[in-house]
């Protein structure tokens, strides 16, 4: 058995076409089945929760027109597998089951076309990818996941490229995934025959991928395991990335980011607490902000983080900068921001009790000057901050306290209506997300 290094990018030329689609300047936000609904391919007993249209169009139907989400930015709907009928028609084309998707996917698309949301899906194999990407095209799909679950070196380093250049020659704007992760029984075989570089979180050796060659044929790449529905996974893949942050965060930007997986908020494995620190990191990194969850059911603190506007705006800010953990006993994160602003993130990994940390922005790198901090979770804001005043950050069980933190001179300049731009005012700067004036940030933030 030959292992997996997922090194396939190595071998690529500059002569690889690179992804010209334009699309996810900014993360990607939206809802995908999988790890709420995963296989779930029952309508005879489980009519609601199975893989279905009618799954997507009841979802989207009712929450969209109620709850909001497409105007949080909240606009992709991905199917994740079990979708297909697994033949192909006398042309070579996918087919879906048309038990389960009797309308087609190309019906399904101009639904969600028609509520102002995007359609994606998995699926391929080498030898079909041109004719499946025509296919998507034909179908009016959106967004295209070229999953490497099962697959060789061989066909990576040939399926990965050979996708970009034919989801490039539809003239079509799809956005594109590539999954470099092999299938959880892949990695357990992996570690167990071979000697691996590890570090304490995971195994090294998706590292070997070149990212920046990546990241020019694929807009977003999943990097290390699926998630799950429990804290402890969510921990597991922050620290994966937050260890390997020296090779990761250097290749985010727009149009190219890096994928830790979904957001699990509103199913049973995170209390609230947890929910907000995934919410928070998964912001702080510039990840897709992609759910998993049974929309319907959704309770209201779980709606409230997944909704949370100054989240979403650190997330979807243009400059598109990954953030980083600095350290310390409660972990710190930090992000520079558009219009000289910055995110700061405290998680507390203790389970018994809240963590007290005494600390000041001068600690943590920050320049003299006056500056104000909004909490994202708590909407308060603390002001008169200079760079030396001491503060305490009290963080419950694992738990964060998110910061938008921006100068205090950048915000002086009232509107026309007279009132200051502070993010506490109905969050003046995150309620309409229109990030395209231009912003400076000083040297000093970066």
């Amino acid at each position: 058995m030959k292992l997996l290094p997922v090194i396939f990018l190595l071998a690529l030329t500059s002569a690889t076409s690179a992804l010209d689609n334009g699309l996810m300047r900014t993360p990607p936000m939206g809802w995908m089945s999988w790890e709420r609904f995963c296989c779930n391919i029952d309508c005879e007993n489980d009519p609601k929760n199975c893989i279905s249209e009618n799954l997507f169009r009841d979802t989207w139907q009712t929450d969209l027109a109620e709850d909001g989400w497409k105007e949080m930015g909240y606009d992709h709907v991905m199917i994740d597998d079990y979708w297909s009928s697994l033949l192909r028609d006398k042309d070579g084309r996918l087919q879906p089951d048309q038990q389960r998707f009797p309308g087609g996917i190309a019906k399904l698309a101009r639904y969600l076309h028609d509520r102002g949301l995007k359609l994606g899906y998995p699926g391929t194999t080498l030898d079909k990818i041109e004719t499946d990407a025509q296919t998507s095209a034909s179908w009016g799909v959106d967004f295209r996941e070229l999953d490497g679950c099962y697959s060789n070196e061989e066909e990576q380093q040939k399926g990965y490229p050979l996708m970009s250049k034919a989801l490039n020659a539809t003239g079509r704007p799809i956005g594109y995934s590539c999954t470099l992760v092999p299938c959880q029984k892949q990695i357990k075989v992996y570690v167990n025959v071979f000697v691996l570089l590890t570090n304490t979180h995971g195994v090294s050796f998706f590292l070997q991928v070149n990212y920046t060659l990546l990241g020019e044929i694929c807009n977003i790449w999943r990097n290390y395991d699926d998630t799950q529905d429990s804290w402890d996974i969510v921990q597991d893949i922050t620290d994966w990335f937050f260890d390997n942050q020296e090779i990761l965060q250097p290749e985010a930007g727009p149009g190219r980011w890096n994928d830790p997986d979904m957001l699990i908020i509103g199913n049973v494995g995170l209390g609230v607490d947890q929910s907000r620190s995934q919410m928070a990191l998964w912001a702080i990194m510039a990840a897709p902000l992609i759910m998993s969850n049974n929309l319907r059911t959704l309770s209201s603190e779980a709606r409230a983080i997944l909704q949370n506007r100054a989240a979403i705006a650190i997330n979807q800010d243009p400059m598109g900068i990954q953030g980083r953990r600095l350290g310390g006993h409660v972990e710190v994160y930090w992000q520079p921001l558009s219009q000289s602003a910055s995110s700061l993130v405290s998680l507390s990994r203790r389970q018994d009790m809240a963590y007290h940390c005494h600390t000041s922005l001068a600690k943590l790198n920050y320049t003299a000057g006056s500056y104000e901090a909004y909490d994202v979770f708590t909407g308060k804001t603390l002001s008169g901050l200079s760079a030396t005043t001491e503060f305490t950050v009290s963080t419950n069980p694992s738990g964060v306290v998110m910061w938008y933190v921006y100068p205090k001179m950048y915000y002086e300049h009232p509107q026309d209506d007279g009132r200051y731009p502070y993010i506490r005012q109905k969050y003046r700067m995150f309620s309409s997300l229109d990030f395209h004036k231009p912003r400076v940030v000083p040297p000093s933030l970066l």
